[in-house]
């Protein structure tokens, strides 16, 4: 047993042996014993581990008596240096000390010195740094000075970069705080003081160009007319060259080319205004400028249009025209130079408000003129300022509608005022042949309206077959034309050949042809009057294809297309009416001077004894005025209307012998009347044969004459005078003899015919008493006509 626990214990020995050396191994190495420590208590055996704790104290214990014992006369030899060391030390510091003091003494004197030349060295900073500022200083004075000069000379750049140079380079740098309150105090007040100096300069140019603006306006227009002058002129040589080839109203179109370096008017002065610009860019305030141009310039312009109901727009449209123009066209370089001083919708708002004011203004005052000329002066000059203004990108449409509203205006007072020339040229005129004596007059009255009718130059001197009203009112219709081609020219949209062509119909119909009516239908008109009158309206007539031609000339309208497409014009139809009034005036006139002289045959005597050989007088006169009616109706009429006028000259007379027999005036008549009148007849006949063949009808109307024209009178006259008037009962004898006469009238004759002598004497006068044949055919008509009624 002793044996076994000799043994445990001695394994126990060895075990702690192991975990001591185990436990030295980790402190000697500087691990950390705390897992050791922690085992030991969880083992429950924590006197094992201090025991071991001990262990290890005691072998460092001894480690360190021993290295102690190795190195103790070490140690001991170590301690003597040492000590003989502080005693070199201690004989060091008083060598040091007396060294010190030595120094002491010998360095007072350099530290005085050093002291002093401390002294001078901030001095001379000092000094130094007052003089930097000093000249910092005067360079800012400098810089004021010279803004004030700036300034003064009304350089206000260089003043605000004299400025913008104090602010960024200097006013921090001032060392003088109170130099520098003041300037900083002072900058906004230049500032300020250079942008009313600069409005100001600004403001005086706004007077100026407001003064100028009507002359720049002006010439603008001056221009355009000039221009427009020169496309005319080359718009005739184009005519010429290549025989109206054009196509109508576009080409009338002319073309304003801005040059503005050509008249010193266009050259009116911005610098003012960029200056500006530029300067209150410097400012910052740019856009303030800005604003401020534009309400200023608005406020000029609502000036501009105020109207002045003191003075007649006549006087006074041309210059208001003008200044509107000016202003535009100094405002389109301002917006194209301006570099953003003007906004296209600034500018496009201006010009709506003008063109409203002038709009208005023309629709006022336009319809309130009087004048056809004043109103197309007015037209022309707006139609200038549109074209002016239209070449500088302006919409000027509403402008060409005032104008097309206003046509109809114009044209009343123009129709009203060549009614006016109408009615004057138609009461001057002496109604007798133009008598044309060298060929200056003849191209001047004829040629120019193409009234010839032969190419051949007449002999001179030439009587023509109107009177002087014609060409004279060729001219006027021929103004009227000019007139109305120069309003609807030039601005008017529309056709204009077609509107001409209108207002020409209307005037013809409604001017001309209504004042010829006029002198037709009044009571004052002669013979004379009317055939002369009759002859005018012919050529009037003939004339209204040349004043087609004329227009579609005047409208760069080639002929041939203007009479393809439109054909001729109402008027003609209008007038060959009124022409036709005029033949029935002008017969109806001649029957009632031709019933004077018929009225004398109420006044012969209807049961005359015996015949005349020579027939009755008012035949001789009614003949002798029908030659001289004839004789000049063939020198002014054509054939057909003298053919016409002797026509119904001789069916009246023809009609007025008739009637004489059914007047109530003639109770009775006889055989020697009748035989009287037949005499009458037959001078009349002759004459009427002589006239139509020697006046050319014949050869035109191949197959009647003017003796068909007294066919009733004749047959009538051959049935009193027949043996046997029994036999117009007979169909085929009435058909052949008696065709123009009226059963009616035959009976009422015949009952007034008395082939008896009368009076008291009359059975002297008749040797044969008995009832003839003739007398008994007569009876027998009578009696038969009155059976057949």
């Amino acid at each position: 047993m002793d044996v076994i626990r000799t043994k445990k214990r001695a394994d126990v020995d060895i075990g702690d042996e192991g975990e001591d050396l185990v436990l030295a191994t980790l402190v000697a190495n500087g691990d950390d014993i705390s897992p050791l420590v922690r085992h030991a208590f969880e083992m429950g055996r924590p006197m094992g581990l201090l025991r071991q704790l001990d262990f290890v104290v005691k072998k460092k214990e001894a480690e360190i008596e021993a290295m102690c014992k190795t190195h103790y006369e070490e140690f001991i030899l170590a301690v003597d240096e040492l000590r003989g060391v502080l005693v070199d030390a201690e004989e060091l510091k008083s060598e040091l000390q007396s060294d010190n003091f030595k120094l002491q003494q010998v360095g007072s004197t350099l530290l005085v010195k050093l002291e002093e030349l401390f002294v001078s060295y901030t001095v001379k900073k000092n000094v130094t740094e007052a003089i930097k500022m000093s000249k910092n200083c005067m360079k800012v004075l400098e810089l004021c000075v010279k803004c004030n000069n700036h300034i003064s000379a009304g350089e206000f750049y260089p003043a605000l970069k004299t400025v913008d140079l104090l602010q960024k380079s200097y006013i921090e740098n001032i060392p003088a705080k109170a130099l520098k309150r003041v300037i900083e105090k002072r900058i906004p007040s230049i500032k300020s003081h250079i942008e009313k100096k600069v409005c100001s300069q600004v403001n005086e140019w706004m007077v100026q160009i407001r003064s100028s603006c009507k002359i720049i306006g002006q010439t603008a227009i001056g221009r355009a007319l000039s221009n427009r002058q020169r496309d005319e002129e080359m718009l005739e040589r184009k005519r010429k060259s290549e025989g109206l080839n054009m196509s109508g109203v576009e080409d009338r179109a002319f073309s304003l080319v801005v040059e503005e370096d050509e008249d010193s008017a266009m050259k009116f002065d911005l610098t003012p205004l960029y200056r500006a610009c530029h300067i209150h860019s410097c400012l910052g305030i740019l856009g303030q400028f800005h604003e401020y141009y534009y309400k200023n310039r608005l406020l000029q312009l609502n000036s501009d249009l105020e109207i002045s109901s003191m003075q007649p727009f006549i006087e006074y449209y041309q210059t208001f025209l003008a200044q509107i123009a000016g202003y535009f066209i100094v405002e389109d370089k301002v917006l194209r130079t301006g570099g953003g001083l003007l906004e296209p919708d600034q500018v496009e708002t201006m010009w709506e408000t003008a063109l409203e004011k002038i709009t208005s203004m023309l629709e006022v005052q336009l319809p309130q003129m009087k004048s056809a000329t004043h109103l197309l002066l007015v037209k022309d000059y707006v139609a200038l300022l549109g074209s002016t203004l239209r070449q500088y990108g302006y919409d000027i449409g509403q402008l060409h509608d005032v104008l097309d509203n206003s046509r109809e205006k114009y044209h009343r007072l123009l129709l009203e005022e060549c009614r006016n020339q109408i009615v004057d040229v138609l009461g001057s005129d002496t109604y007798e042949q133009m008598v044309i004596k060298k060929d200056s007059d003849y191209e001047n009255h004829v040629l120019a309206f193409n009234l010839q009718t032969s190419d051949i130059m007449p002999a001179f001197p030439y009587v023509a077959s109107f009177s002087s009203m014609v060409p004279d009112a060729c001219r006027i219709v021929r103004s009227f034309i000019k007139g109305s081609v120069d309003y609807l020219s030039y601005g008017v949209r529309t056709g204009l050949f077609d509107a001409v062509r209108k207002y020409l119909d209307k005037f013809l119909i409604e001017v001309l042809n209504e004042s010829l009516l006029d002198i037709i239908n009044s009571a004052s008109i002669s013979v004379s009057q009317a055939m002369q009158l009759a002859a005018n309206i012919t050529v009037l007539e003939r004339a209204c294809d040349f004043f087609l031609r004329h227009a579609a000339h005047q409208c760069c309208v080639p002929v041939r297309a203007a009479e393809k497409s439109q054909g001729s014009l109402t008027a003609k139809v209008l007038l060959k009416t009124s022409r036709d009034a005029a033949y029935i005036a002008l017969l109806t006139l001649v029957n009632a001077k031709l019933d004077e002289y018929m009225n004398l045959i109420d006044g012969i005597n209807w049961i005359i004894e015996e015949t005349k050989t020579s027939g009755n007088e008012y035949m001789n006169e009614v003949i002798f005025y029908l030659d001289s009616l004839m004789s000049t109706a063939q020198q002014i009429l054509p054939l057909d209307a003298t053919y016409k006028v002797g026509t119904s000259t001789l069916e009246h007379i023809s009609n007025t012998i008739v009637g004489a027999f059914l007047s109530d005036n003639v109770k009775r008549f006889n055989a020697n009347a009748v035989m009287n009148l037949n005499v009458d007849l037959k001078m009349l006949e002759s004459f009427a044969d002589d006239r139509f063949y020697s006046s050319g009808l014949c050869e035109i109307y191949p197959g009647g004459g003017f003796k068909g024209c007294l066919i009733e009178a004749r047959q009538l006259i051959n049935l009193l005078s027949s043996s046997q008037p029994e036999n117009f009962m007979n169909p085929v004898i009435r058909e052949r003899n008696y065709y123009a006469l009226d059963y009616k009238r035959v009976a009422y004759i015949c009952e007034k015919f008395k082939d008896s002598p009368d009076g008291i004497f009359g059975s002297l006068s008749n040797k044969n008493t008995k009832q003839t044949a003739k007398k008994k055919s007569m009876d027998v008509l009578k009696k038969r006509l009155k059976d057949f009624n």
